[in-house]
């Protein structure tokens, strides 16, 4: 199993925590991470453009002008696409961009994007984090002493309004529970900061 250092909220050493190497030290899939990742992001999307057809434009119902004998190609209709105003050819309209991944593959993906912080040493383990009350002043000072990286996300075991009002209003930052982390998150930021009850938390889940 993986030790790593475990700090406290001053950046000194509080000790060491074995990783489980099933979930922390399995070797990196590419493959799952780009198809959770795609589905991530297809997910959030809202599916709401929207463009006429020729038939739902206003107008169109009498022919422009006549058949033959004005020099000009022929026209049935105003509405038609290559008419400025007309209709959309194959205009998009609202739909689901949502799909699912089997459940196998987004916990290889998670397993894998664990991993890969731990390989890179972007992973901070804090022995514990809370506050008395919402100091932003505080979280920057943590977040200093531990050297974490401009854009961090914070992993929690349960959630604490203390720490996740100390954080939302320090840009690049971001809290999570460990019920609600994601394999676009984990990648997206440079530094993995997690509690020690929350890497246990996370050796329930995903052992």
């Amino acid at each position: 199993m993986a030790k790593v250092q475990v700090l406290d909220m001053s950046g000194g050493a509080a000790g060491e925590i074995e990783l489980n190497d099933s979930i922390f030290g399995i070797e990196v899939n590419e493959n799952a991470l780009y198809a959770v990742i795609k589905n991530y992001l297809a997910n959030q999307r809202q599916g709401t453009q929207s463009a006429k057809t020729r038939s739902e434009v206003r107008g169109g119902g009498r022919k422009p002008f006549r058949q033959k004998g004005t020099g000009r190609a022929r026209q049935g209709s105003r509405v038609a696409p290559n008419h400025v105003g007309g209709g959309v050819v194959f205009a998009p309209k609202p739909r689901d961009y949502r799909y699912t991944l089997p459940r196998k593959l987004r916990r290889l993906a998670m397993k894998s994007a664990l991993s890969s912080k731990v390989a890179e040493n972007e992973i901070i383990v804090l022995d514990s984090l809370s506050f008395e009350v919402p100091k932003t002043k505080e979280m920057i000072k943590v977040l200093s002493n531990v050297k974490a990286a401009k854009k961090a996300l914070i992993v929690m075991s349960e959630k604490d309004d203390n720490v996740v009002k100390s954080a939302s209003n320090i840009p690049g930052v971001r809290t999570c529970l460990v019920t609600t982390m994601n394999v676009y998150e984990i990648i997206n930021y440079t530094s993995f900061i997690v509690t020690k009850e929350a890497v246990e938390r996370i050796e329930e889940v995903y052992a």
